[in-house]
């Protein structure tokens, strides 16, 4: 199932394709990750300077380089990866010293985990299974902690009770469980009614466009079924969806009609340039990612965790979700996270707002290409 997630990067309905690059192919050594104009973003919402932000993304584009031979080279014994923003390194945990000298070798740090990353993921499976749909409201998600070889339960502050322990205890039965407490609120998607801007509508609600695709755009799944027709930025009748799922994921994908076509592009609403998509290589947790949408147009944050459930209450489970730090609004859904000119996801929902601060989920991009058997537009 999806989560709550709506802000992300929208794609322009307006040039010529290009052809695409493969999905998940890592960008060339000489080719700089980072797109240096999304800086000012940075800066705002991570507090960083202007060369701050510059030598964070010089190395987040290096460490994200090394993970396919860092992974490689851990084999049975990798035990994930992570970005560590204090020392500017990758870091990967491993469950044997062996490993460890072998990773080194690549470039990357190494940590010491209890148990391999796969194991941790068969656990996770298992306690996606055990939870069932009928989750407490109290229970926000939950997802796998390499450092501490658990399956992390978030539960919201003061709201421990005796049917989130009888949950906590249930699900348990997968293998090594632990407990974090989390912001009060619960997740919400990210949907919202009509209003100006620069979205697409379909109904009555108005979400935002992920990215483009050969024939059309990829968005999110809970902002309507296949067959519900959209309309553009100006009213005027734009496509059709012809994929949607949701809960269990949060994706959808819109094929546009004759008179629109799609560009390789994310707008960046006048805060930063617009922003060139030339590829959907997965950054690492720990490392930066921006989004556009909507509503709140350009913000950016930090990648908190990966292939999280997320509860958005009343039975519906979004499962594979990516956490982020990003704040997102209604309106905001469907739209693009991308990490330099790195197609990430597209947003599916969060708790909080762009006041006072909330974190946001997303669906990864790659998923909903492979599901679809869709491919990217790239610059």
């Amino acid at each position: 199932m999806k989560i709550f997630v709506t802000t992300a990067l929208v794609a322009t309905a307006l040039a010529v394709p290009v052809p695409a690059a493969a999905a998940g192919q890592p960008p060339a050594a000489a080719e700089q990750l980072a797109v240096p104009r999304q800086a000012v973003a940075m800066q705002k919402d991570l507090g960083l300077t202007e060369q701050q932000v510059k030598d964070r993304l010089r190395s987040e584009s290096a460490a994200t380089r090394l993970v396919p031979a860092a992974q490689r080279a851990a084999g049975s014994a990798f035990g994930g990866v992570w970005y560590d923003a204090a020392r500017e390194k990758l870091v990967v945990g491993v469950t044997t010293p062996a490993a460890a000298d072998a990773v080194r070798r690549t470039g990357a740090e190494t940590a010491l985990v209890k148990v391999p990353a796969a194991v941790l993921d068969q656990r996770k499976a298992a306690v996606d299974k055990l939870a069932g749909k009928n989750v407490p409201a109290a229970v926000s998600g939950w997802s796998t902690d390499a450092q501490s070889g658990t399956v992390v339960v978030n539960v919201q502050a003061g709201q421990r009770s005796a049917a989130v322990d009888a949950f906590v205890n249930k699900v348990a039965k997968a293998g090594a469980v632990s407990v974090r407490e989390v912001a009060a609120q619960a997740p919400r998607t990210f949907a919202a009614g009509t209003v100006g801007g620069d979205p697409y509508y379909t109904g009555n609600v108005r979400c935002s466009i992920g990215f483009s695709v050969h024939g059309g755009y990829v968005t999110a799944g809970h902002c309507s079924g296949v067959g519900a027709r959209t309309r553009g930025w100006d009213g005027s009748a734009q496509g059709v969806f012809r994929g949607s799922s949701f809960p269990g994921n949060d994706y959808a994908w819109v094929q546009i009609d004759s008179g629109w076509w799609t560009v390789p592009v994310v707008l960046g609403w006048g805060q930063v340039s617009d922003q060139l998509v030339r590829g959907s290589w997965e950054a690492p947790v720990g490392t930066s990612v921006c989004r556009s949408g909507s509503t709140t147009h350009w913000r950016c944050g930090t990648i908190l965790a990966k292939n999280e459930t997320v509860n958005y209450g009343n039975g519906r489970l979004f499962y594979g979700a990516t956490k982020t730090s990003v704040c997102a609004e209604g309106g905001d859904s469907g739209g693009s996270f991308i990490t330099g000119d790195q197609a990430q996801g597209v947003t599916s929902g969060g708790w909080g707002n762009c006041s006072s601060g909330g974190e946001t989920w997303f669906q990864p991009v790659n998923e909903i290409l492979g599901a679809y058997g869709l491919t990217l537009h790239t610059a």
